[in-house]
């Protein structure tokens, strides 16, 4: 199969999917969108020559490679098993990647539901924000059979700067899980501590510098700076509810595998804290000015 020809299915055009869509037609794919109320506005899409269809067994019907990049592991099995869902569109030889976050024990399963009913499957989630989607920049952590993760490297490279093959299926969403543990664990020391700061009268600025010169310097620092600083949370467009969602998923994967999870367990519920007390979709920086007392406005 020539993959510069493929015809690329898209289910779940938000804030990461919207950028890898992009990347995609910019590319000169033929691609083809599940319609969603999720989904970011796809005008420009459909302007470029995107088609869009009313389910995912429609998207499945009209592709040779299908790309998840939905909330989570609920989702993602409503795409695939609902009555009108992939696996009934699904083509022999069509290969289905998973860019969404989702626990891997359900990632195995799918696969081989993929896999018995003809298809190949990836799971591929990403790393970084929406900025780095828009900008064809994000990392993918894959999982899966190394010839058929070499044959989709074009179609990758479309939307992603680095490409990690990490193992075999599932172990893609294995290392998400651990890199998202690792990344927002960090960015919730850092707002518990910036609280702290705050009403200890200690001022943002110098906060920030100390941390920045010292072992407080990194991603997670730089991304919540600008929030601390100024109120401004562009730096990390992540909802405190995905981040709890994460978490949880992290401590599933954690045991089933046997392995510790206290200090995980720990920033879970500051996640679960921050989303039951802040408005839907509010995004993680305000972790700082709810832990502190609401002292900083929302952008």
């Amino acid at each position: 199969m020539n993959i510069g020809k493929d015809s690329i299915g898209m289910i779940g055009v938000g804030l990461m999917g919207h950028g890898i869509a992009s990347n995609i037609v910019k590319h000169g794919y033929p691609l083809v969108l599940l319609d969603h109320p999720g989904n970011q506005p796809v005008d420009q899409l459909l302007a470029a020559g995107a088609a869009k269809v009313a389910s995912p067994a429609q998207v499945a019907r009209q592709s040779n490679i299908v790309i998840l990049c939905v909330t989570g592991t609920p989702q993602v099995e409503d795409v695939l098993f609902s009555p009108d869902g992939l696996l009934q569109g699904l083509r022999p030889g069509t290969v289905v990647i998973d860019c969404s976050t989702a626990i891997p024990s359900s990632t195995v399963r799918i696969a081989q539901a993929v896999t018995e009913a003809g298809g190949q499957f990836l799971d591929a989630p990403m790393t970084r924000t929406p900025k780095e989607a828009a900008e064809g920049r994000l990392n993918l952590l894959v999982g899966g059979d190394r010839a058929l993760f070499e044959r989709c490297q074009p179609l990758l490279r479309c939307y992603a700067e680095n490409i990690s093959h990490v193992g075999p299926i599932g172990a893609g969403h294995r290392m998400k899980l651990i890199h998202n543990y690792v990344s927002l664990g960090c960015a919730a020391v850092i707002a518990e501590a910036a609280a702290c700061a705050e009403r200890a009268g200690i001022e943002a600025s110098v906060l920030t510098d100390i941390l920045a010169k010292g072992g407080g310097a990194g991603v997670a620092l730089e991304r919540l700076r600008p929030f601390i600083e100024s109120g401004d949370d562009s730096g990390l467009r992540f909802s405190l509810s995905n981040a709890q969602k994460d978490l949880g998923y992290y401590t599933t994967m954690a045991d089933e595998t046997g392995a510790a999870h206290g200090a995980a367990d720990a920033i879970e519920q500051l996640f679960k804290h921050g989303a039951q007390n802040t408005p839907p979709q509010t995004t993680l920086p305000h972790l700082v000015s709810l832990l502190a007392g609401g002292t900083k406005s929302q952008q």
